[in-house]
């Protein structure tokens, strides 16, 4: 958020979590955004794409969201959704793979690299378009607590990069 805070291309209007505990919540006070609490239920029944269209969002940018996307969502923000996803897919990605299984993974395969991918969100599970990688070497010493530390420095230099690029 910081990134965009005093920025021309992009203005954050809404953070939208399913867990009311979410760090990224607290973090949305801190720099006055708004902030909207859903339950997978009421995002099935279209509440999040309710309240999506009454704040006129232009792209869903997505971090650490682990729900898949419902079809309606999806087709209203065409190539105007974004993920991010801590292993260069097509490996690791689909459902269940996320964060520290994710790097579990990737160690017990012997990967001699991982890295970020950021892609357009569709109908399925990291399928959609990639329009970003970024990858980093791993030692046999990686453990997936420093492999995850690895990839978070990824992340935090180039999701908000891409993100303006998109824009």
């Amino acid at each position: 958020m910081a990134h965009f805070q005093n920025s021309d291309k992009a203005q954050i209007v809404l953070v939208a979590s399913n867990k009311p505990e979410a760090f990224v919540l607290e973090r949305a006070k801190k720099f006055d955004v708004p902030t909207f609490i859903f339950s997978r239920k009421e995002m099935d029944a279209g509440v999040l794409l309710e309240k999506l269209r009454e704040e006129n969002i232009d792209w869903v940018i997505l971090a650490g969201f682990l729900l898949k996307i419902p079809v309606d969502l999806t087709r209203d923000f065409p190539d105007r959704m974004v993920n991010i996803h801590p292993a260069l897919l097509p490996k690791y990605g689909g459902k269940g793979m996320y964060g520290s299984f994710v790097h579990e993974a990737v160690k017990a395969a012997g990967d001699t690299e991982t890295g970020i991918t950021i892609h357009l969100v569709n109908e399925n599970y990291d399928e959609g378009r990639i329009v970003f990688q970024a990858s980093t070497p791993l030692t046999p010493e990686d453990t997936p607590e420093t492999i995850a530390e690895k990839v978070h420095a990824l992340e935090h230099k180039h999701f908000p990069e891409v993100i303006e690029g998109l824009l």
